[in-house]
């Protein structure tokens, strides 16, 4: 079962990156926005990152990765800057991301029409089957990299769906849920949403407690937990938190 707790980071970038080999994954570490990093998704991996965000937009038939729609181009697609490298990348390392066997998480935040673009997007996931983990019937097969969706996500859809590809990215009010970890994968949120504690001085013992019984429950039906607009800037606080 996986177990772990999420702070959206800051991906830190060196000038030059290690060699695969020596990359220690760092499964705790998530890399917000990797799009916007040169080039994306190969720095995140290059510091040993074990989970990256992609934003993605329906233009045409392509699914575009870009901040904002008026920034999305024909060549940077899903395909070519993600599904691709990490293709070949867990086709080089034995059919891992990692040589170490170590989980890899693509998370998918879809910007357009949930129904249409989840559906364009299901198609191109079935083209990378053999290296994407399987969700279906018989409950999930774990396989080199797990996609999870965010974003506008089509939650009616993908449960009716005998086969997918990717998890579902819950919010704070799915805690409860009964649905399980093979349909809401991930349970997401503001860190507002939790705590105003932003690392100055000690965590409120009542906001901690609530931390304690939100991973609680996540874990015990097989979640991840994530929080994003936590401290960004450089500091004590930022460390802290």
């Amino acid at each position: 079962m996986i177990r772990t707790i999420y702070i959206v980071a800051l991906l830190l970038i060196t000038p030059s990156g290690p060699s695969p080999q020596s990359v220690v994954p760092l499964l705790h570490a998530h890399a917000h926005n990797d799009y916007l990093h040169n080039p994306p998704l190969l720095q995140a991996l290059d510091q040993g990152f074990a989970s990256v965000e992609a934003d993605v937009f329906l233009v045409g038939d392509k699914l575009c990765v870009a901040h904002e729609s008026n920034k999305t181009t024909a060549d940077k697609t899903l395909q070519s800057l993600y599904l691709d490298p990490l293709r070949q990348r867990v086709k080089e390392n034995g059919g891992h991301v990692y040589r170490n066997g170590s989980r890899f998480i693509l998370l998918i935040d879809i910007k357009t029409k949930a129904e249409p673009t989840y559906q364009r997007l299901h198609e191109i996931l079935a083209g990378y089957q053999d290296m994407l983990t399987t969700f279906d019937s018989q409950g999930r097969k774990d396989k080199a990299v797990t996609v999870i969706i965010s974003g506008n996500r089509p939650l009616d859809l993908m449960r009716s769906q005998p086969v997918r590809y990717a998890g579902y990215d819950g919010r704070l009010t799915d805690l409860d849920s009964d649905l399980p970890g093979d349909v809401i994968s991930m349970i997401s949120d503001q860190w507002i949403k939790l705590s105003v504690w932003k690392g100055e001085g000690a965590m409120p013992a009542a906001e901690r407690q609530k931390l304690n019984d939100i991973v609680r429950k996540a874990h015990t039906k097989g979640r991840l937990v994530r929080f994003w607009a936590t401290p960004d800037a450089p500091s004590p606080a930022r460390e802290a938190v």
